[in-house]
């Protein structure tokens, strides 16, 4: 993984977690989910005021935690993470991209990690998350990682690990 380093996100960087996850969200999904689905998460998730009012405000509502950064030396975000503990004992994974180029390189495991540890924290003893497809690319790193089939519903589904 190199020199990279995971923290907290700051406001000036809105704008990279917003790209990172669009592309993320493109370059994983489009043969998925079909270009009208990806473009609606997008649309939804991507939005550029969204992700600076939330970076702006970690802890200020049940279960938001904030975003964490995965950033090269020079201040290049590589990879995005946010979760929450929206429940007692309970994490959840809300966003986990890294850019396409530098996948396989750890930067998803070490933010991952960071956010377990986050969640850990404040008293999470499991942590879930949700995935857009049964058939998800992600699903074999969240494997490596523990995660197991929870439940199915509505198209999505729900995955969960032990701390």
């Amino acid at each position: 993984m190199g020199q990279v380093e995971v923290r907290s996100a700051v406001v000036s960087e809105a704008s990279a977690v917003s790209r990172v996850m669009a592309d993320s969200l493109r370059d994983s999904y489009l043969e998925l989910l079909g270009k009208a689905e990806v473009e609606r998460l997008v649309s939804r998730y991507c939005s550029l005021s969204r992700i600076r009012t939330e970076i702006g405000a970690p802890g200020s509502g049940p279960g938001w935690q904030g975003w964490l950064v995965a950033v090269e030396p020079d201040g290049q975000v590589l990879g995005v993470a946010a979760g929450g503990v929206a429940e007692a004992g309970a994490g959840e994974v809300y966003c986990l991209c890294v850019t396409a180029e530098r996948r396989r390189e750890g930067i998803g495991s070490a933010l991952l990690a960071a956010l377990s540890e986050q969640q850990y924290g404040a008293g999470a003893h499991h942590q879930w998350i949700s995935l857009h497809s049964p058939r998800d690319p992600a699903l074999p790193f969240l494997e490596r990682h523990g995660f197991r089939p929870a439940k199915e519903s509505s198209g999505s589904a729900r995955y969960v690990r032990a701390f």
